[in-house]
């Protein structure tokens, strides 16, 4: 930034591989600049400051081998995101390509134009560079809401980054989650087939809707009490609120939500509680689990008619 307070601007440019062909341009920016948020991309893209081959570009565009995306960037762009944070890590593997951690409900993935610290990604700037002998940015390859807890995979290097975020563009992930909803399910497992999307003029703004994308869910039964039960999910596609909407679509919403479910919890009961994709460098299949917090479990041992306790 200038001394009159004036941002400088940079401009990127981004030529795209064999690799990255058929990616969505937003995709492939988030792949490529890891210290930005998907939100600042997409101001960026909403801006007009991103064209492709000369021309401003959407972000849903796919790109083809060849093409240069051009990118109009301020110098201080993203730079709150990655501000190192001495915070609490819990983290199940690390290696010198990815870093495996579990999210705790209630943080923030990344800073936002409201939250600039106390996020993971500031906790893992801090950890992945302490003892770096170059600056590491961490790839944040997927996302979890600010209310559910669990696993997340981070890339440390640009490779490793590009790799992953082709895999998880292309489902080459396995996903599980475990939650409690409200009431007792009666099937052992079922499937949720319904459409979602932007729901227009209403709050929550997500939902079941014949204008949405196709989205499909799995559910099995892992207990049933009077009142809750616990289950695994497997989102077999990757909208947004996917996991929340279905349920609350099925007549069971996670319990603890604050858009659907009807009964009051202190946290979302939705934890991440399996990951399995191939290791960016050797291409094995590696899994990574994490059990479920107490916290989510107590809520089977209240009733929907109890008093819920201040903290748990």
């Amino acid at each position: 930034m200038t001394d009159d307070g004036v941002s400088r601007v940079k401009s990127l440019r981004l030529p795209v591989g064999e690799s990255d062909a058929s990616s969505r341009l937003d995709d492939f920016l988030a792949a490529r600049l890891s210290h930005l948020s998907r939100m600042r991309i997409a101001a960026l893209l909403a801006r007009g400051d991103c064209a492709v081959g000369g021309a401003k570009a959407q972000a849903g565009r796919r790109l083809a081998a060849g093409e240069v995306v051009e990118l109009m960037l301020a110098e201080d762009e993203g730079s709150n995101a990655m501000t190192p944070e001495p915070l609490p890590l819990e983290i199940v593997y690390e290696d010198a390509d990815l870093v495996v951690v579990v999210k705790p409900a209630g943080m923030l993935v990344h800073p936002t134009r409201g939250v600039k610290g106390g996020t993971l990604a500031n906790a893992l700037a801090y950890h992945l560079n302490r003892n770096a002998q170059t600056v590491v940015r961490p790839g944040l390859v997927h996302r979890l809401d600010r209310a559910t807890s669990g696993l997340l995979a981070v890339a440390k290097t640009r490779e490793a980054n590009a790799r992953l975020a082709g895999h998880f563009q292309r489902r080459l992930v396995e996903k599980r989650y475990v939650a409690v909803l409200e009431g007792a399910v009666r099937e052992d497992a079922l499937v949720i087939d319904a459409p979602v999307g932007r729901v227009a003029e209403s709050s929550p703004a997500w939902g079941v809707t014949g204008e949405g994308k196709p989205a499909e869910t799995r559910l099995r039964v892992l207990e049933r009490r009077a009142a809750r039960t616990l289950v695994e999910l497997e989102p077999l596609t990757g909208r947004t609120n996917q996991l929340r909407v279905h349920c609350a679509h099925a007549g069971h919403p996670v319990a603890g939500d604050v858009w659907y479910a009807r009964d009051p919890f202190p946290r979302l009961c939705l934890h991440a509680s399996r990951l399995s994709f191939r290791h960016p460098s050797t291409n094995e299949w590696v899994e990574f689990a994490s059990p479920a917090p107490e916290g989510l479990l107590a809520a089977l041992e209240i009733s929907g008619e109890n008093r819920v306790p201040a903290s748990i």
